[in-house]
Parts: structure tokens; sequence; C-alpha cells
């Protein structure tokens, strides 16, 4: 399949109807939903995937990673990818994403201590869609795995693939978030559901939105997770309902009895071993599954990441994580230690990309649209060998710069 065939707009009689009134719970149809799922079923095509599995796509990343260094090789699989999430079965698994695991060990270490501190410190992290204290979570879990070993997060996330993935479905300038979620032996499946933005809705509020901006939302951000174990069956890796993410109206579908009773009739999981990374369109209906092992502790990292466009769901100081890990980075450039794409990795999991908001009284556009990012100014420091105390300076006057002010606004138009 060649890349600008999976720009061909979806036939018309798969469309979904888009209403001037909106959507409406009440009028949500399963049998609409069953017949939405079979057309992504005929519609999904693939070249690069070595299986699939439940129709889901299976990639063998040591396989594939030699493509990901050259733009001609690396677009048509990226744009295989938007096809799998938009049009296809919504998820997709890059095996192996992580060669070597030891990035993985490392983290899953420090991941276990901040749980026992936590939980010391009488916190209980609390599940979306599970009942409170059912799993163990930490959320924040990139800026706190940047504050306490910068080197490990510069090792962690300097990936190709998961940057490549974060880089096929929102483009540019992302916003990576994660939180560690951990489901014991007996723990309790989630119920299923539907991600942020329109997922995380109350239906009421979810009803008040255009019939388009249900169309949207899924644009917004990019769901993922890590395997920091295998991961067998038994063990409860995510609930899977490909194709779901086609029926627009789904978000206010999820909720309701019908909707639940079929995926859990329909949905499917697959094993998942240390170092595979699935990706999935935050519409797919998913949820977590029960773990009914005696001896696996289920360890996730589930990556939000969100479009430069849209809100993440977080607060990150990344002001805080780009000072932490400067000096290894500064290390590092000069020792060669990282390729471009594994450099760019990193910064993007660390650095804010996109330049707005900001004051423009203060942070004008002087050499172009835009004024520069942090993660421009990081590169800068970088590439210059900056020390460490000016870096941090600079990193602080960008920030102030960008803060309001009682200076006049515009909007830069006449």
């Amino acid at each position: 399949m060649r890349g600008d065939d999976l720009q061909t707009p979806m036939p018309a009689h798969e469309q979904p109807v888009l209403r001037l009134d909106g959507y409406r719970e009440d009028r949500c149809s399963v049998t609409e939903f069953a017949a939405q799922i079979a057309a992504g079923a005929q519609a999904q095509r693939t070249d690069f995937a070595h299986s699939a599995p439940h129709g889901i796509p299976l990639y063998d990343c040591d396989a594939l990673c030699n493509l990901l260094e050259d733009h001609e090789t690396r677009a048509p699989l990226l744009a295989e990818w938007v096809h799998v999430l938009r049009d296809g079965a919504g998820v997709l698994v890059l095996q192996h994403a992580y060669g070597d695991t030891a990035p993985l060990d490392d983290a899953t270490a420090l991941f276990e201590a901040i749980i026992r501190d936590e939980r010391a410190q009488g916190g209980a992290g609390a599940d979306h869609f599970a009942q409170a204290g059912a799993n163990d979570r930490i959320w924040n879990a990139l800026e706190k795995l940047c504050l306490r070993a910068p080197e490990l997060f510069a090792r962690y996330y300097a990936n190709a693939f998961v940057a490549a993935a974060a880089d096929a479905w929102l483009g540019p300038h992302y916003q990576m978030t994660s939180q560690i979620n951990v489901v014991r032996p007996g723990g309790a499946a989630q119920q299923a559901h539907r991600d942020y933005h329109l997922g995380f809705q109350t239906v009421d509020d979810a009803q008040r939105y255009p019939a388009h901006v249900h169309t949207m939302s899924p644009f917004l951000t990019l769901q993922g997770a890590v395997a920091h174990c295998d991961m067998p069956v038994e063990s409860g890796p995510t609930k899977l309902l490909p194709y779901s993410q086609r029926y627009a109206p789904g978000y206010l579908a999820w909720r309701r009895d019908d909707f639940r009773a079929y995926f859990e009739a329909h949905c499917v999981q697959l094993p998942l071993a240390k170092g595979d990374a699935l990706f999935f369109n935050p519409a797919l209906f998913h949820a977590a599954g029960a773990n009914r092992t005696a001896d696996v502790a289920r360890m996730a990292n589930l990556l939000q990441i969100s479009s430069a466009y849209g809100r993440a769901m977080e607060s990150v100081d990344r002001i805080a994580m780009c000072a932490a890990i400067y000096p290894t980075l500064r290390d590092w450039v000069a020792q060669c230690r990282l390729s471009s794409v594994q450099f760019d990795a990193v910064i993007s999991s660390c650095a804010e990309g996109y330049p707005f908001p900001t004051n423009l009284d203060r942070d004008p556009p002087l050499n172009g649209l835009a004024p520069p990012s942090q993660q421009t100014l990081l590169k800068q420091a970088l590439a210059e060998a900056w020390p460490a105390e000016r870096f941090i300076a600079a990193l602080h006057q960008h920030a102030q710069r960008r803060e309001t002010g009682a200076a006049g606004h515009g909007n830069g138009h006449a």
C-alpha cells in the first residue's frame, strides 16, 4: 500500500452521519456499532505488519528499525500506522520496541520504590475506570522519573519507535505524559471505556459538544502502554475491541449496558512481552483486564501523548525536568552516545515543543512566525555546550518572558 493511498477518504456509505443537532446517548445503536466494526475489518490493509491476530497488526521492531532513519522509508510505515489507528483496528503492537530492556528493569525498580514511598505517605493512586486502590498507580511518572534519575530518563525515552508512533498520529511538538499502572494478582478488571478528552466527560457534557468535535477528539491524543514485564493473557493485558473507534457517537455509548455487553462478548486480549509497546486510538473501546495469575504483578507505563494543539491531562514541571536532564544530555552529546533520532526522542519527551501560549510583548517572534520554544532553547544550549548554570538561567528567563503581564494585548491582525 502506498502512503498516498492512506489519505483517500472513507467511502461515503461507511462514513458516520454528522448530525447538526449533535449526538445523543439514547440514539446510539449497537447494530450501527457492529456495522462500523465489520466495515473496518474489510478496510484495513497492511504491508509492514508480520501478522494480525484478531485484526490487530503486530510489527517486529527488530526488522523495521532501519526504516526510521530515512524519510523515504519512514513515511510509508508511519502512514500505515495512521491508517490502522484511524480506519482499521484502531490499535497496533510494536514488538521489541525496547530491544534492550535494561532501561525498563531499572525504571521498574525505581517505580516500585516510588510506590512504596507514596504508600508510606498514605497515598492511594485512584483509577479512572476501576475501584480506587484496586491497582497501584503513579501519577505523573514522567516527571518523577526525570527528577529522580535523569540519566535513566534519557535512556528510557531515547526510543525511536515510541517517538515515531507519536509523530505519526500527532505530528511534531507533541507533549509526553505517563502514568505507571500495576495490577497485582487478583486485581479486578476495568469497565469498558473510551479515553481523554471526551471520554472523561459526563454524558450530559459530552452531548453538548457538536458532532464534529466528537470526530476531532481522538486526533488530539495517542494512548500507549509499554510492557515492563511479560504479560500472558491470564495476567490481564488490556481488553480491546478492534475497529470500535470508527463509531462516531461512541463517546456517549460506552456507558450503556448494551454496548458494554457487546464489548465483553467481542473483546480480545493479546499477550505482550517485556519491551513491547501497544498504541491505540483513544476512541477505541478498551479496559484493563483482571489479573488471574498467582504471581505476576502486571506493570505498564501508560503513555498519554498529546498534540501540541490540545491540552494534556497532567500538569508537568518541564522547567525542572529540562534542568535535571541537561548535564546528562550535554555529556552524551560530547560522547556521541545518541543517534539524532534518539536525541530528538529524549528532548521531545522532556521539553515543551510548542511555543504558545506566550506573552508576545515580552516574547516576540523575532526570527519567524513564532518565538523559540523550550525545545529550541535546549537544542541551542546543547549545540553550543553551554554550562549548566547558563542554561538554567536562560530557561527561567524564557519562562518569565511567557508570563502574562500588564502590557497591551494583540492577536497579530490589523
